[in-house]
């Protein structure tokens, strides 16, 4: 059992990360602050498993984390503890509809970024995301059957609404469909979702949720909201986001993470132990 039954989970991107993907010293001395007062923390995140080890090593996660929205669940020192990949014919299909929507999917598998153009939208943002380089294919078909996360990058937001919304339909119960970031749809197995990452990292821990805070900004998050006993929005988070948590700190622009964790999470979660 973790210190109390407590545990602390982050969303990366957009939370702990200010817009250009940088950890400030005041999330770090937090971070710092949550170790010094044995709360035990933890994070959760689109990325691939190897888009997140700088972060992790940064803030000395000792506990496992999870990547592609829960999709992966990995140990400190990242090494697979349970993965859950799109079936075939759930990817095939996936692939198939973007395909006659007219837009150029990523695919994550094998441990490898892949794409058919590495001119298209958002693949310079990526690269300095996650910190490694993609591996150009002429088709997504070697991996069929082993993707861990299909995206969808975009800046033409209306295009992502639609594609998010017939996405929905046609993968209904076969996948989990959600925003990652304005400018991406995520598209994960259906347990893939950081409300399920959250249940693994606790009972992985000891954890209780009732006991277990989470914070985040996207839609994407909601999942997590819904399983902790507390959740944390940031400022900048779209409002119904924010509908969704307990309370909302102040955006990533602002130390809002720190600002959380000084103001919200150890007032919670050291006054019982």
């Amino acid at each position: 059992m973790t210190a109390g039954g407590r545990l602390f989970v982050s969303d990366i991107d957009g939370t702990l990360l200010t817009p250009d993907k940088q950890l400030t010293p005041a999330a770090i001395r937090a971070v710092a602050d949550l170790r010094a007062a044995g709360v035990p923390f933890s994070v959760v995140s689109s990325r691939p498993v190897r888009g997140m080890a700088k972060v992790v090593a940064a803030l000395g996660v000792t506990l496992p984390y999870a990547a592609f929205n829960g999709g992966n669940v990995v140990n400190p020192a990242g090494g697979l503890l349970r993965a859950r990949r799109l079936a075939a014919e759930t990817a095939a299909a996936a692939l198939q509809l973007l395909d006659l929507a007219g837009v150029q999917p990523w695919v994550f598998a094998d441990d490898a970024w892949l794409l058919k153009d590495p001119n298209g939208p958002n693949v310079e943002r990526e690269r300095r995301t996650v910190d490694f380089e993609p591996t150009v294919v002429a088709s997504f078909g070697g991996v069929i059957g082993r993707i861990d996360k299909i995206v969808v990058p975009s800046d033409n937001h209306a295009l992502l609404d639609r594609v998010e919304g017939e996405l929905r339909a046609e993968l209904i119960g076969d996948a989990n469909v959600e925003r990652s970031q304005a400018y991406y749809i995520d598209v994960t197995h259906p347990c893939g979702n950081k409300g399920e990452a959250v249940r693994a990292i606790a009972a992985h821990v000891g954890a209780d949720l009732a006991r277990t805070i989470v914070i985040g900004d996207m839609t994407n998050d909601v999942a997590m909201f819904r399983v902790a006993g507390f959740a944390i929005a940031m400022g900048q988070a779209p409002a119904a986001v924010q509908a969704d948590a307990g309370a909302v700190t102040a955006a990533n622009t602002e130390d809002g993470f720190a600002k959380a964790v000084d103001t919200l999470v150890l007032p919670r979660l050291t006054t019982q132990r």
